[in-house]
């Protein structure tokens, strides 16, 4: 098993990077999670797309359908892209501290 280092606690991860228990997680975690995405630092809108995705995960249980995402964030696909690299389903889940999520997000 895969592990991140956060404030010397290593905390487990799965092969793609995605922590095993988003209850863990923090606001510090989400900069070495990003890190491991080639974010260098989290801007305020890094910060408005993780705060949406992990609110809307806590009330949900499964992260947001990008359509949505872009909606209430007023980004859109080609800005949470420039963000997240890797796009919302790998990227900004992962910083924002949700487990892999399957099927279409």
């Amino acid at each position: 098993m895969d592990t991140i280092v956060c404030s010397g606690i290593e905390v487990p991860v799965d092969d793609d990077g995605f922590i095993h228990k988003p209850e863990c997680w923090n606001p510090e975690m989400a900069s070495v999670l990003a890190a491991t995405e080639g974010v260098e630092a989290l801007t305020p809108e890094h910060w408005k797309v993780i705060d949406y995705i992990r609110a809307y995960f806590e009330e949900n249980d499964v992260a947001p359908r990008v359509r949505t995402m872009c909606k209430e964030t007023g980004l859109n696909l080609r800005q949470i892209f420039d963000l997240f690299p890797s796009g919302p389903a790998k990227g900004a889940c992962k910083v924002a501290g949700l487990p892999e999520q399957t099927g279409c997000v």
